[in-house]
């Protein structure tokens, strides 16, 4: 007989006990245990092996790794690994109001165009709000889109066996519950890990692969809610990135299974909502003229997942009536603009004591890495001068405290992108190829220090 035992699990971190706590050992939050009750049956009773899978050579099971499902949303595509894998689980998680019903309408109805059958259960949103988001998003709602308004997985689970669809997305994961679990509250633990197990054979099913999405709810600490057992149950985990005042949207993969780990792409949210931003060098850099410059305005290359991607800079230098200057950069750290702020007065001879300087890039693009740290500073110079930098020139190097160029990783994919926008010239570290070596269509210029780059800029 089945024994009932009872234990309290941590909802931030996992961390199980058997009695009740008010302080977390593991992750230090408070008031974070629920209550759990085990089913302690034996996994050696008759009915545990009855339902045994027979075991087989890894050399006779057949891959599904290139048995994709193509939405023909490229970035969404692209950050997948090529499309949504046949037999896949996927969650996605984001802010609230960051895109994700909206992102995963458009994929339904994109496999829906192609012959396939989408569900889309929702435990948020009524049928007629989903309804009402698709009259406003979608050019014609297909027939091989099916919703359900429904908290109980039992009832999706039927509902998938009655329909046989192709691709089943669940919107939120913690506001489902199965009967069959033990009793506990939606977006428990228990109900949490029971509803995607039961999600997993659905996915699994040897005899019926389908693909799985699902929308998973975000703390307010930017983390997928829940356990941790939940990201490492599914194949591929994907994050919207957004601030609530900007139309651009990232998705980035944190694990994936079939394909690239980290790999990003980007969406612009609008009345249509998410559009695939399928050039993102066009889209994060300045249209201009033929000959126009602009000062204070610089472009580098940064690596988003296996892309690099044109990014521009913009500063603004003004004199400052406070015994405190300004210091703000809306996309990269106050920290990092202090320091790169130090190093140009200390280095390149140029003194800010008494400016304010303001920092952003073109888009909203977030400063993650060092490969632009270069460019920031050289677009503080032009400011400074007020003299603008030619627009097919581009600075790709991190600085030293000393004031020294180093070289960054990718050099010859992010030159090689420059190259195909026509730009004409790059700035980069000392020894960052070989001699005799470079890109075609693009002059290379090696510089050892900050003052070389600017003395080489303005000629003087």
């Amino acid at each position: 007989m089945a024994k009932i035992k009872t234990s309290y699990v941590c909802k931030e971190c996992g961390y199980k006990t058997p009695k009740w706590m008010g302080k977390c050992p593991e992750c230090n939050n408070w008031n974070t245990f629920e209550e759990t009750i085990e089913d302690t049956k034996s996994p050696s009773s008759p009915s545990a092996l009855k339902s045994r899978k027979p075991v087989r050579k890894l050399s006779e099971v057949t891959s599904s790794k290139s048995d994709r499902i193509v939405t023909s949303i490229s970035e969404f595509d692209r950050v997948m690994g090529g499309g949504i894998v046949k037999d896949s689980i996927t969650i996605i998680t984001a802010r609230p109001g960051a895109g994700k019903s909206t992102l995963l309408l458009q994929v339904a109805d994109r496999i829906a165009t192609k012959g396939y059958k989408v569900i889309y259960a929702s435990g948020e949103e009524s049928d007629s709000q989903i309804k009402n988001r698709a009259d406003r998003i979608l050019d014609k709602i297909h027939d091989n889109i099916w919703v359900m308004q429904e908290t109980s997985m039992d009832n999706v689970s039927a509902a998938v066996n009655d329909i046989d669809p192709d691709l089943l997305i669940i919107d939120s994961i913690q506001t489902f519950t199965m009967e069959s679990a033990m009793p506990a509250r939606a977006g428990s633990p228990t109900q949490t890990m029971e509803c995607a197990n039961e999600l997993l054979r659905i996915a699994k099913d040897d005899k019926r692969q389908r693909a799985v999405i699902i929308v998973g709810q975000m703390t307010k600490a930017d983390e997928l809610a829940g356990l941790r057992s939940l990201e490492h149950l599914v194949d591929t985990v994907l994050i919207i990135e957004a601030d609530s005042d900007e139309e651009l949207r990232g998705l980035v993969s944190s694990k994936n299974r079939f394909g690239s780990t980290g790999e990003s792409g980007f969406f612009q949210m609008t009345e249509k909502g998410m559009e695939s931003i399928d050039n993102p060098s066009e889209y994060f850099m300045t249209k201009r003229d033929a000959g126009e410059v602009v000062s204070g305005s610089t472009l580098s290359v940064i690596k988003e997942g296996s892309r690099a991607i044109i990014t521009e800079v913009e500063s603004l230098v003004s004199k400052s009536f406070t015994p405190y200057p300004t210091r703000i950069g809306e996309t990269l750290g106050k920290d990092k603009l202090n320091t790169l702020i130090s190093i140009l007065e200390e280095r390149g001879g140029i003194n800010l004591y008494d400016k304010n300087v303001i920092i952003k890039t073109i888009g909203g693009m977030r400063i993650k890495e060092q490969s632009i740290n270069l460019a920031v500073i050289m677009s503080i110079v032009s400011s400074v001068k007020q003299q603008g930098i030619p627009s097919d020139v581009a600075f790709i190097a991190d600085v030293g405290l000393t004031g020294e160029l180093k070289k960054v990783p990718s050099l010859e994919s992010r030159v090689k992108e420059l190259a195909r926008m026509g730009f004409r010239k790059v700035y980069v570290a000392k020894d960052s190829f070989p001699k005799g070596s470079g890109i075609k269509g693009i002059e290379i210029s090696v510089m050892k220090t900050l003052n070389d780059v600017i003395r080489d800029v303005y000629k003087s």
